[in-house]
């Protein structure tokens, strides 16, 4: 699969299989996040795999948009450590960038993936943070939630040519 077509048919996946995820996949999602854009090549993304039950069960109850976190075989935790930073406040451009990554990698490969949003909500900043064990300079962006997609999805076109502009507004 070529870089457009992944970019084009990749879509929010909230329904998986019963199939594990392997750690050859795991580790080649990974390499594609960490090769993500970064502020002065900064790099302060951390990530933590889920694949516990009873975790995967405790973070719909922190972010109700993760509910499906339990039914899927694996999720990723995003995070930057805010120590790493050479541009503060960039780290969530930067950790985006990585999580973008994760996304397109997966579905390279055949998984299906859903991004599920942390920061900037502070409850679910500290609900994430207690749950994961962070320490302080620890920050989570997302949760992203990875299995074999259990749905059909539609890739409809989104380009709204009203939304372009050059040179000016």
């Amino acid at each position: 699969m070529d870089v457009i077509e992944a970019i084009m048919n990749r879509r929010s996946i909230r329904k998986y299989k019963d199939k594990p995820v392997t750690d050859e996949q795991i580790k080649t999602i990974l390499e594609a996040a960490m090769v993500a854009p970064s502020a002065g090549n900064a790099q302060p993304w951390h990530f933590i795999i889920c694949r516990d039950k009873e975790t995967q069960s405790k973070v719909k109850e922190i972010n109700p948009y993760a509910a499906m976190a339990d039914k899927a075989p694996l999720g990723i935790l995003v995070c930057a450590d805010l120590s790493l930073e050479k541009f503060p406040g960039y780290w969530v451009q930067d950790c985006s960038a990585a999580t973008q990554n994760i996304l397109l990698a997966a579905h390279s490969l055949g998984l299906g993936s859903v991004w599920t949003g942390i920061h900037p909500i502070k409850e679910r900043e500290e609900g994430f943070q207690k749950l994961f064990n962070l320490p302080d300079q620890v920050i989570p962006l997302a949760y992203v939630v990875i299995g074999y997609p259990d749905q059909d999805h539609k890739t409809p076109s989104r380009y709204k040519p009203e939304r372009i502009h050059y040179d000016k507004w």
